[in-house]
């Protein structure tokens, strides 16, 4: 256990700063020594600028959701040096670019969400060519829907409910065209409805039934993302409110002590993982900061999960403990055998989400 896992402990909580019942601003700040959003959220958008591209020819959607992490967190400390290095890192992935081999070709959610960078450079920056490459991919997700109106890249595999929507808010985001934001409030109410189970969390799939932590955590995430957007009046939005603070309330009862959550998240015999402890603080602290829940008990929970997984951060400011890429199958040992991982995007990138969350 290290020293921030420590502080985290009951008893430990005024050495951190903080007493239970405090103000919600009191939940978070007040940081123990490194693990300061705005530290953390540096160390790791620096790492990204330098670090090689991870497991496929094409970029690969971890690598997206890692880029977008470390754009918004540019943008919320104002960092202009990060953003020019990250565009730059893009530009060879613009169709003209000397790296066009790598852009993903396949209509699928896993290669789609590849549009998310671009129309988040468009959003940050007002440049044309970055806003036409991203909404390209935002467009082809739903050139062919399914006759009830959902993109036709639909699999109701967890995962989209994240990898899916995020491509169409952030093409929302960028235009302002209602079309985009009904599009993803539609596909996520028919996730919602078909995949999470009677305890508020969500099976791998229809066919898997196992509560896989970082396929719950594209959930929480996907979900917390889509609210900050989602008018008060918007017809699914008590759907997806309901669905999300079901989930969330889950989540609070199977946090662990150190406060991480497992790689199956129900299971003791599974380990702390990262990526997903990393996706549910993030969720939560948005909820928080956005009065989605309830300050005095959630407030605690996501800073414990933030402290929690700064801990798990190593000397080259990669994220460790992260589950290895896992497809669906119905067979517990299976998941509770995967492998842990050191650097791996899907563990890197949340933490920039969480570290953007606190400074918003």
């Amino acid at each position: 256990m290290n020293v921030f896992q420590k502080l985290i402990l009951p008893g430990f909580l005024v050495l951190a700063g903080v007493h239970a019942g405090s103000a919600q601003t009191h939940f978070f700040d007040q940081w123990p020594a490194g693990t300061s959003p705005q530290e953390v959220g540096k160390l790791l958008a620096d790492h990204f600028v330098t670090s090689p591209h991870q497991y496929t020819a094409t970029i690969h959607y971890s690598e997206v959701a890692t880029w977008y992490g470390a754009l918004t967190f540019a943008q919320l400390t104002h960092d202009d040096a990060l953003r020019a290095n990250l565009i730059k890192r893009f530009e060879p992935l613009l169709p003209e670019g000397a790296e066009a081999d790598r852009i993903p070709v396949r209509h699928h959610v896993d290669d789609s969400i590849f549009g998310v960078v671009p129309l988040e450079i468009a959003i940050q920056t007002k440049d044309p060519k970055y806003l036409a490459d991203g909404k390209g991919f935002a467009d082809r997700q739903w050139e062919s829907p399914q006759p009830d109106g959902l993109s036709a890249e639909t699999r109701y595999w967890i995962d989209d409910m994240y990898m899916l929507t995020i491509l169409q808010l952030e093409a929302y985001r960028a235009t302002g065209d209602r079309k985009y934001l009904d599009r993803d409030a539609k596909e996520m109410a028919a996730y919602l409805d078909k995949l999470q189970q009677p305890n508020g969390l969500f099976f791998h799939a229809p066919d898997v039934p196992y509560f896989w932590g970082r396929g719950d955590g594209w959930v929480a995430a996907g979900m917390a993302e889509m609210l900050r957007d989602l008018p008060t009046d918007h017809p699914q939005r008590a759907r997806i409110l309901k669905g999300y603070r079901a989930m969330m309330s889950a989540l609070l009862k199977y946090q662990g002590r150190d406060g991480m959550w497992r790689q199956l998240i129900d299971k003791d015999e599974a380990w702390p993982e990262s990526s997903s402890s990393a996706m549910f603080s993030f969720a939560m602290i948005t909820g928080v900061k956005q009065g989605w829940l309830e300050e005095k008990t959630y407030g605690p929970a996501a800073r414990r999960g933030w402290i929690a997984v700064a801990g798990y951060i190593d000397q080259n400011h990669d994220v460790t403990s992260v589950c290895e890429g896992t497809g669906k199958k119905n067979d517990l040992e299976y998941y509770l055998e995967r492998k842990r991982r050191t650097g791996d995007f899907h563990g890197q990138a949340p933490v920039l989400w969480a570290a953007s969350a606190l400074l918003r």
